[in-house]
């Protein structure tokens, strides 16, 4: 498939969000940048979480906005989030409908596994940061479900679930609010 116009105005760059300075290039000279990744594959085992979900969303992250923050030529970086970032905590009957305001409690994440809500909600607070810290205009968006084309060689958590929901495997689905 070729899109009309790609050859003249679009430029593909190998990059990866755990090495530090890989979006150097692919930021150079732009003035915006939509930071849309984050690993999503949710280890059946929490002593894997750390490694392979918290830290490569953290420091994708820091990384992408470290490349903005370095090239100057960015003018505003948006962020998608998720709503995991702001629902997860004790009194969210008592505080909704939510706001800019609200975060997930990281205390409340890790004491009920919710390992992808935890590195969202620190993984966001670190942008928000990094952005007040160094003049970027950052803005965020939580979106509440997002599904996208599969680039990784297995489903996604996300995916491996709308799988299990279509083929009628699903046992149980636990929504904490």
């Amino acid at each position: 498939m070729e899109l009309e116009g790609a050859k003249e105005r679009l430029k593909l760059f190998k990059a990866d969000l755990m090495i530090e300075g890989s979006f150097d290039d692919a930021v150079n000279g732009v003035d915006g940048v939509f930071h849309t990744t984050c690993p999503v594959f949710i280890p059946r085992s929490n002593d894997d979480v750390q490694a392979s979900l918290i830290n490569p969303a953290i420091k994708g992250t820091l990384n992408v906005l470290n490349s903005c923050i370095k090239g100057q030529s960015v003018k505003r970086v948006v962020l998608t989030s998720s709503c995991s970032a702001i629902r997860y905590r004790d009194d969210v009957q008592q505080v909704s409908p939510l706001n800019e305001s609200h975060w997930s409690d990281p205390d409340y994440c890790k004491r009920h596994n919710l390992w992808y809500a935890y590195a969202k909600t620190i993984a966001e607070k670190t942008a928000w940061e990094v952005a007040k810290d160094n003049g970027l205009d950052l803005v965020v968006v939580n979106p509440s479900f997002v599904v996208g084309s599969l680039l990784a060689p297995q489903p996604t958590s996300t995916l491996d679930l709308i799988l299990s929901i279509t083929k009628g495997t699903a046992l149980l689905l636990i929504w904490m609010y």
